[in-house]
């Protein structure tokens, strides 16, 4: 890779066991247990990963051979007593779309450190023009909030040791590996050695990476780690709005940006079940999952606030999770006059609220900065808003954090109740549960 000093573009939107490629993977509910479904697998040639929602016991992950027919292996667990539902899991990626970046946000280039509600942050970082669009410090300082609880993300991971996102990352867990710690730092461990000078090569406060959907310049080309850094990015977005909320990173995709369906289940479940508050979901899939509608079922019963992004193929399309409106709140993109993103899939079908998502400065990897356009930029706005809404209304649920996020700035059909102004939301909390100075 050549030597150079430029500023950061950043365009992005696992298995216990690590079976085999060639093996068929399926998410079973039932009631025989994990050992009832061993007997089971004895006789059918499959094998019980193990489970997916955690301390409930319903849902498991089974794997076959590549060479028995998953259509007919479906038949037979359709037709067995004591399984509820199954279904084939399936791969989600994080890369494609049409977001593609063009300029050099001004804001990159503005490094002076300022403090962040104690911590040290650029100077772009912390007060770029998507913040006061959607008035993110006018909302600090009127409402006397900074966030509250955990906002869960199921991503990549997170670099750990960020200086922006030390003090309130949680540990959170790497289900690519069935492993504690969130670390998106694990797959760029592994890392083959790049460039003549044998050395990986490393972003740092004056020159950071040139990505796009397909390939990594940061890691010379290397399409391994086309999403690496999209966690860490999605995280500090979420920082840069709700900087006093606790983040937890639930790895679910790989730095090429793919993960399991079956993987991002058990994130739902994991999240709930480990007192998050939010869920952020920066990622969509057009294929419908009933386990994932009732793996979000289980996190809005248990007042768990949910976001995702409402993709980047610039359509008006059906995509999943944001299609699962009862549950979860989709997000567009809009740029900084408040027009929708041309990559920005729209229609109230999947679209709650927007956000913006272009030219979005935020942390990544090695304690720098770089720059994200697309709707898994404009989802963690959201999250952050209804974090600060947990400010003002502790326990809101998901439908009472959809009310408030509702009371936006229209931009046009398509685009649900407009573009997030978190000033408006928090102002629409009912008298008598906010007391603003």
């Amino acid at each position: 890779m050549k030597r150079r000093t430029l500023c950061a573009l950043l365009i992005l939107c696992g298995v216990w066991a690590a079976p085999a490629a060639a093996q068929n993977r399926f998410i079973v509910r039932s009631d025989l247990g994990q050992q009832g479904l061993t007997q089971f697998c004895l006789l059918q040639g499959c094998t019980v990963v193990g489970g997916l929602d955690g301390t409930l016991g319903q849902l498991f992950l089974l794997t076959t051979p590549g060479t028995i027919d998953p259509t007919g292996f479906l038949l037979v667990l359709g037709n067995t007593l004591g399984i509820a539902a199954a279904e084939q899991d399936q791969t989600v990626s994080l890369v494609g779309g049409q977001n593609w970046l063009t300029g050099v946000p001004w804001g990159l280039t503005d490094n002076s450190p300022v403090k962040y509600f104690g911590a040290t942050v650029w100077n772009g970082y912390a007060y770029q023009p998507a913040a006061q669009k959607v008035r993110v410090s006018d909302a600090q300082s009127t409402f006397h909030v900074a966030g509250t609880g955990i906002v869960a993300d199921i991503d990549t991971g997170v670099d750990p040791n960020h200086p922006a996102l030390q003090p309130v990352l949680l540990p959170g867990y790497d289900f690519t590996r069935n492993q504690p710690n969130g670390s998106e730092m694990t797959d760029f461990g592994s890392a083959p050695m790049l460039g003549n000078s044998g050395n990986v090569a490393r972003v740092n406060q004056s020159s950071a990476a040139v990505l796009d959907q397909s390939s990594a310049a940061v890691l010379d080309g290397n399409a391994q780690y086309a999403a690496f850094g999209h966690g860490t990015m999605v995280m500090g977005i979420i920082h840069l709005v709700a900087p006093q909320a606790q983040l937890l990173p639930l790895k679910a995709f790989h730095s090429d940006g793919t993960g399991f369906l079956s993987d991002i289940v058990r994130a739902v479940y994991y999240a709930v079940q480990n007192k998050a508050n939010i869920i952020n979901m920066s990622f969509d899939t057009t294929t419908a999952s009933s386990e994932l509608s009732k793996a979000l079922d289980y996190a809005n019963r248990n007042n768990v606030i949910c976001v995702a992004s409402a993709g980047n193929d610039g359509a008006q399309e059906i995509v999943y999770p944001s299609a699962m409106q009862n549950e979860v709140m989709g997000v567009a993109s809009t740029d900084d006059l408040d027009n929708r993103s041309t990559f920005s899939n729209f229609g109230n079908a999947i679209v709650w609220v927007a956000a913006p998502g272009e030219e979005i400065i935020t942390t990544y990897p090695f304690s720098s900065y770089a720059a994200g356009r697309g709707t898994s930029f404009s989802a963690p706005f959201v999250s952050g808003a209804s974090a600060l809404v947990l400010n003002l209304l502790p326990g809101a649920n998901e439908s009472q954090a959809a009310a408030a996020v509702a009371h936006g700035v229209p931009v046009g059909a398509g685009m649900g109740n407009g573009r997030l102004d978190i000033v408006q939301a928090l102002q629409s909390i009912p008298q008598g549960t906010v007391t603003v100075p």
